[in-house]
């Protein structure tokens, strides 16, 4: 096994999490507004794409959080944002001209669930206004159980659920008091199985690792009891603690908070404990059922990865809305304005409320998915490479690939015949192996999470 304390004192214990390339602190707020007239206009009719919408509420604040939200104790902002939405989402249908199908839709906060039913209804209006939906489009949205009412099982059959994301980071009451997340295993149990009954989808279940006061023992317990709740995946993160970008978190005692070498020994003994029931590793942090989508995609090497972490979602194109979303296009990246009353300022007056952008240039596309893939296959195919971008342009990468082979002091690369491989011992690092072919590595002052 590679010296964790020697790996991370090489090369940083802060690297990016890879849910894109390159990352979005190296978006410009100059390219924003100019690039996504250009980039909507480059869609093609037929194109499968699919569709993030961003809702930054949450009726309480969660310590540990590190998304774009803000705590509300009343409804009228968010039927008010949700208002802002539907004129978004009409207003890219007349700038694109057609309704692009679409594929898979994704609902993330803050805390969606928290939206009633009538607000669900209105978006599933709009959206079906602006795409025609694909037979079998994958509809999931992001669930608190606080917030679940029967109200919001109508809601989510209304939009269509087909999987719903629970999010349940630690079962034990002193660790759920450390990170203000009060959340009982019963309410979590009795919220999953009127999904089960109510709207027939699949679970996932977010647990995390590296929380503070959770102790080995605490964690067993928790993915003990994820388990017992036969989730189709279990997402296993660990708590990024970002004080300097979620000023929240400094409200979580650090001394409270798990070492680097204990992060690893805890998300190795959960990751084995899930193993040991019956569920496949899928990438770095994500488990799944053999029969399920993402499993299969993982042994057919059809596995990919975007800003909701591991997926089976192969569409180029996703199209965000809402405040802070991020939207990825062929030619580039586009990330909407954060602030929510900026955003429903721009999109009352009907502008595009696109803040940075980013255009790819062709070293960015081979690099995005050399990175993809060894997140996803922890290799790199030098015949697929080949295939896909030409043997000149992969000549270099490959070179490059060698190269990094041969300086790796910890052993956590080898190269294999027409293959660069991270070594299954050196899985855990595979952040680290990505950011070695990160060209923006070394440049700016942007600061990431732990790299395990």
């Amino acid at each position: 096994m590679p010296d964790a304390s020697a790996v991370l004192a090489r090369y940083g214990a802060e690297v990016p999490r890879y849910t894109s390339y390159p990352t979005s602190p190296h978006f410009s707020a100059e390219d924003g507004r100019q690039l996504m007239p250009e980039l909507i206009a480059g869609l093609q009719p037929g194109e499968l794409v699919s569709v993030y919408i961003h809702i930054p509420f949450c009726d309480r604040l969660c310590w540990f959080c590190g998304c774009h939200t803000k705590q509300t104790q009343r409804y009228e902002p968010v039927e008010a944002y949700v208002g802002s939405l539907v004129a978004e989402i009409a207003a890219f249908r007349e700038r694109a001209g057609f309704s692009p199908t679409l594929a898979a839709l994704h609902l993330g906060g803050g805390s969606p669930s928290l939206l009633r039913s009538a607000e669900f209804v209105r978006l599933a209006k709009a959206l079906r206004g602006a795409f025609e939906f694909a037979w079998d489009a994958e509809v999931s949205v992001e669930i608190d159980p606080s917030d679940v009412t029967a109200d919001t099982l109508e809601g989510l059959k209304a939009i269509g659920l087909t999987r719903a994301s629970i999010g349940v980071q630690d079962f034990d009451p002193a660790v759920q008091t450390a990170i203000n997340r009060p959340q009982s295993f019963e309410l979590t149990r009795s919220v999953i199985a009127d999904l089960r009954e109510k709207t027939g989808c699949r679970i996932n279940i977010d647990a995390l690792y590296g929380l503070p006061l959770q102790t080995s023992e605490r964690l067993e317990a928790t993915i003990a009891k994820v388990i017992s709740l036969r989730p189709d995946r279990v997402a296993l993160f660990g708590y990024a603690h970002v004080p300097w970008m979620k000023k929240h978190q400094r409200l979580i005692c650090e001394a409270d908070l798990p070492g680097r070498s204990a992060r690893l020994v805890d998300a190795a003994y959960a990751a084995e404990m899930l193993v040991e029931h019956g569920y496949e590793r899928i990438g770095i942090d994500h488990f799944a059922r053999p029969g399920d989508a993402l499993a299969q995609a993982a042994r057919s090497g059809r596995l990919h990865r975007n800003f909701q972490g591991y997926t089976t979602d192969t569409c180029e194109t996703l199209i965000g809305f809402g405040a802070s979303a991020i939207s990825r296009f062929h030619g580039g990246y586009i990330q909407n304005v954060v602030a929510t009353q900026s955003y429903q300022d721009m999109v009352g007056r009907g502008e595009l409320p696109a803040m940075r952008g980013y255009r790819l240039s062709r070293d960015d596309v081979i690099r995005g998915w050399i990175i993809e893939r060894l997140m996803c296959d922890f290799r790199i195919g030098f015949d697929e490479l080949t295939q896909r971008f030409g043997a000149a342009a992969a000549a270099p990468y490959v070179r490059e690939a060698l190269r990094i082979v041969s300086d790796d002091r910890d052993r956590l690369v080898r190269a294999e015949e027409h293959a660069f491989v991270i070594r299954p011992q050196a899985r855990a690092f595979a952040r680290i192996v990505a950011s070695w072919f990160d060209a923006y590595r070394d440049s700016g002052a942007a600061r990431y999470s732990n790299a395990v």
